[in-house]
């Protein structure tokens, strides 16, 4: 029996939505793991849930994830659990919880990296904390959201009580939010603090990690209205800053497609975006999030490949980065893809659910990933709402040095309609053509051509029924 494709992107399984992940490499019990700490989007019709669950992988492979269980359940009635941090000092991990949909942060222990997480201690520190332990054992804590400030602050001993004499305010210029008018001076249009604190020192700079939103224009990325899909940058010589340089690091828009003129177009439904980098086993990821439905409240956690490099300039450069003569000289947010930790592509003899897409395109009712909640290993998350002219891509499946003979494909319905195989570009060469006469869900069709290797590949859609709709579940190659 074939088997199916786990740990791609997102890479927990595709009925949990777990986004704000702090990624953390913690060794317990003399083994090195990546745990994700983040929100938990179980109440489907508003952010978020009421506990905290911990997910973890071995360092050296990030596709096989282990459930440790709820690590925090909430103890206010008044509103959800927002994004968390989780970090060790000595032999104790401290929990970060925002209560009360972000309004009260504290401050749990707990002697094991997935919890529980006890004894909570109220604090004075704000929405979306993010924590950072210094070499010296010293721990600052940064905070702040939406048209408000941001806020830096060294910790007391106990991790919980702010150094009140230590507290920095507006260490960035914040973003403007039309729910939420602010106009104190601190304003920047270009890269303003939105939320989504997550401090880390990285080749000995501080670097301050978060959500920007963009009030002005950028073409290049599809970006044309405000937006605060990018995970952004900036970088200080002190914890306290002050923060310069830095840039994206990753947009949550899918597959940008550009024009001749460079301008480009996003292939994904955008949103909220937060999340860190980690180094894991020598390597560095990005950790985000993307949406799935048609609100915010069913995110899943994304991970990609990056490089980090420290120029000669002392500027730290996070991201696709652009190397001139050995010298990294500039960085652009990395691609979304649907492999994911899966670097060198997707099994393509796997069943591949279409639920890791990573381009969504053309449709006129706003194809998007169905969420799903059913707690089993071979579930698929279909994508529905595809009409006539629709492409689906996923970057990237492997197909190894042998050419597949067939492509099979499986809708939610049996329906009529012709679905167009292409490869590297979603106008790229037509590999196969299946024709779909409305009584079967599924369908495998011969190949006109060989590939092997490594590709992207896109399904297109084609009917004479313009305002009809499909639902596409699964897809292999054999």
């Amino acid at each position: 029996m074939k088997e199916f494709i786990k740990g791609a992107n997102p890479y927990l399984p595709l009925w949990e939505h777990i986004p704000d992940g702090e990624p953390r490499v913690f060794e317990h019990n003399g083994e090195k793991r990546v745990y994700i700490y983040g929100s938990h989007d179980i109440a489907k019709t508003r952010y978020c849930g009421r506990n905290y669950v911990v997910w973890s992988a071995p360092v050296d492979d990030l596709t096989d994830w282990t459930c440790h269980g709820v690590s925090y359940e909430a103890h206010y009635e008044d509103g959800m659990l927002f994004a968390p941090d989780v970090v060790k000092k000595g032999d104790t991990y401290y929990l970060y919880a925002t209560e009360k949909c972000g309004g009260l942060c504290v401050v749990a222990s707990s002697k094991n990296p997935w919890g529980p997480f006890e004894n909570p201690v109220e604090t004075k520190i704000g929405f979306d904390p993010g924590v950072l332990v210094d070499d010296d054992g010293k721990a600052y804590v940064y905070w702040g959201g939406c048209a408000a400030p941001c806020y830096i602050a060294e910790l007391e001993e106990d991790m919980a009580t702010i150094k009140e004499d230590t507290i920095v305010r507006n260490p960035m210029g914040h973003s403007t939010c039309p729910w939420a008018p602010v106009d104190d001076g601190h304003i920047s249009l270009i890269d303003g603090f939105f939320e989504a604190s997550s401090p880390r020192k990285v080749l000995g700079k501080y670097v301050y990690i978060y959500s920007k939103r963009v009030e002005i224009p950028v073409p290049e990325m599809g970006v044309y209205e405000p937006c605060n899909g990018f995970l952004s940058y900036r970088i200080a010589d002190t914890p306290f800053g002050p923060f310069h340089d830095g840039g994206d690091i990753s947009l949550n828009g899918g597959e940008i497609l550009h024009d001749s003129e460079g301008h480009g177009t996003m292939t994904y439904r955008w949103g909220n975006n937060h999340g860190s980098i980690m180094e894991v086993n020598g390597k560095w990821y990005v950790f985000y999030h993307r949406q799935t439905g048609v609100n915010e409240y069913s995110r899943q956690a994304m991970l990609e490949p990056i490089d980090v490099a420290l120029g000669g300039d002392g500027r730290l450069y996070i991201g696709d980065v652009k190397y001139l003569d050995g010298e990294p000289v500039s960085s652009k947010p990395v691609e979304m893809t649907s492999q994911g930790p899966h670097v060198n592509g997707l099994d393509a003899r796997k069943w591949i659910s279409a639920g890791y897409a990573c381009h969504l395109y053309g449709s006129r009712k706003n194809a998007h990933i169905r969420p799903v909640y059913e707690e089993r290993d071979e579930i698929s998350a279909p994508i529905d709402d595809i009409t006539s002219g629709t492409t689906v891509g996923f970057r990237y499946l492997q197909f190894g040095n042998n050419a597949p003979k067939t492509v099979t494909v499986v809708l939610g319905e049996a329906k009529k309609v012709t679905v167009l195989v292409r490869i590297d570009s979603y106008k790229g060469r037509v590999i196969g053509t299946l024709d779909f006469a409305g009584n079967k869900q599924e369908l495998t069709a011969d190949l006109d051509a060989g590939v092997i290797g490594k590709h992207a590949v896109y399904f297109e859609f084609c009917s004479e029924a313009p305002e009809e709709s499909y639902t596409f579940d699964w897809f292999t190659f054999d």
